[in-house]
């Protein structure tokens, strides 16, 4: 399985939300690898704490394998690499955890037909060595965004099953950039539809997934809780309904991430240790990765998919 995320706009917890995802993947057995196709701010691994390649590695990484400078990019394992403690040891049973970085300043770059075939091969190696391969896309449409539609599409590709993750932060001005990213007149519907997808099979493959969304009970001081409460599901539902419109025989939303200190200020996988210090992060947050994780792999998920 190939997953792909994006988001309309930078700072919605896309990065961070994946790592997650894919150190609980791991975490259960899976062998899983992380594409970052962040070309302008290759920095996945800053998550992971693999200091060494924080802003991606000065040679060798996905910019000079798709620009043809090399025949294969550079792999890190997490494991062994990273920083803490918490991610170098213990779990017998965990399966691989392989970060493929960008390149170092790289920057972003156009594709053509060239760069194209080259990321229809890596995903389709990574395909058949690892269960599930998450690539972290750029916000916004961009060449990351064209050049993984482009590489999709392509007969090699087409009997590989691709997950595909919009990620907003749960705000009206958020949600409404999402919805467009995916439906509008140069989103990613239409663009798949243009390169080749077929234009159901592939709508039933997106997903949204909300971060940074506040509970619903939290407490307002003060005479007027049960209006201020009442007004919170109100608003709450009107985000639902915005994202489901042309979607009315599925959910398209999945998730949520929780709005969560840690995640916020120090952008990094969390741990279940992370949750048994003080101040640390929520175990509500834990069992949102984990059910992300969960949500990837099962089928009534997709079902429309």
């Amino acid at each position: 399985m190939i997953v792909f995320a994006t988001s309309d706009q930078g700072g919605t917890g896309r990065s961070v939300t994946c790592a997650n995802i894919a150190y609980r993947l791991a975490l259960g057995g899976d062998d899983v690898a992380y594409v970052d196709f962040d070309f302008g701010s290759p920095t996945a691994a800053a998550v992971f704490a693999s200091g060494a390649a924080a802003r991606g590695v000065r040679a060798g990484g996905l910019h000079s394998f798709l620009q043809g400078r090399i025949a294969e990019p550079t792999r890190l394992d997490v494991w062994s690499l990273s920083q803490r403690a918490a991610l170098r040891e213990g779990h017998v049973h965990r399966g691989r955890l392989c970060l493929v970085p960008g390149d170092r300043g790289g920057g972003d770059f156009p594709v053509g037909g060239t760069e194209t075939k080259r990321c229809a091969e890596l995903l389709l190696t990574l395909e058949e060595e690892f269960d599930v391969t998450i690539v972290d896309l750029r916000a916004g449409r961009s060449y990351a965004l064209d050049v993984s539609l482009r590489a999709t599409a392509r007969q090699e590709l087409r009997h590989v099953p691709t997950r595909w993750l919009v990620f907003h932060r749960w705000t009206r001005q958020h949600v409404e950039g999402a919805v467009d990213l995916v439906h509008g007149d140069c989103g990613i519907l239409r663009t798949g539809v243009q390169y080749g997808h077929d234009e159901t099979g592939f709508s039933g493959r997106l997903r949204y997934v909300p971060t940074a969304v506040p509970p619903l009970d939290a407490a307002k001081s003060g005479s007027r809780d049960s209006e201020y409460g009442a007004w919170r599901k109100a608003r709450d539902a009107e985000l639902k309904a915005m994202t489901a419109p042309l979607h009315p025989d599925h959910e398209v939303l999945i998730g949520p991430v929780p709005l969560d200190p840690v995640l916020l200020w120090q952008e990094r996988v969390i741990t279940d240790e992370d949750t048994a210090v003080s101040p640390g992060a929520a175990e509500e947050t834990v069992r949102a990765f984990t059910n992300l994780a969960h949500a990837l792999k099962d089928s009534r998920t997709w079902a429309f998919g």
